[in-house]
């Protein structure tokens, strides 16, 4: 997974992003940062933090094992991480919102203003 992050180092805002499965159900997230990091070599790498409502997190697992997610930064840099790694907490009071953690298990693809928009078009958004 090398050369595939063309930002330098440091912290993100996400304008928006979702995790989606399989089904077309989907989930909003809030507060979305991704880090730009380097490692001892020099290798650029990925983390990310995002704060969901528990219940519709739980909602969207119920029938999904695996969730992608869809990243929105702006300006044209729309991407789509395919099944990343998620660490939660777990809360299940209903109202409660957390924040989960995310790394890319792989690189992570660019996708057209057009084809982001078609893809939001067909999502089925779970209520909070």
């Amino acid at each position: 997974m090398t050369n595939w992050i063309p930002f330098a180092e440091g912290e993100y805002l996400v304008e928006q992003a979702f995790l989606v499965a399989p089904d077309g159900s989907a989930a909003a997230l809030e507060n979305t940062i991704i880090e730009v990091y380097l490692n001892r070599q020099g290798q650029r790498y990925l983390k990310g933090r995002s704060r969901i409502r528990n219940m519709v997190m739980i909602e969207l697992l119920e029938d999904n094992d695996d969730l992608d997610l869809f990243l929105d930064l702006g300006e044209g840099f729309k991407y789509y991480l395919k099944q990343p790694e998620l660490q939660a907490g777990k809360v299940f009071t209903s109202d409660a919102k957390s924040t989960f953690w995310f790394t890319p298990k792989s690189p992570w693809k660019q996708i057209p203003q057009n084809e982001f928009e078609k893809l939001l078009s067909r999502l089925k958004f779970l209520s909070e």
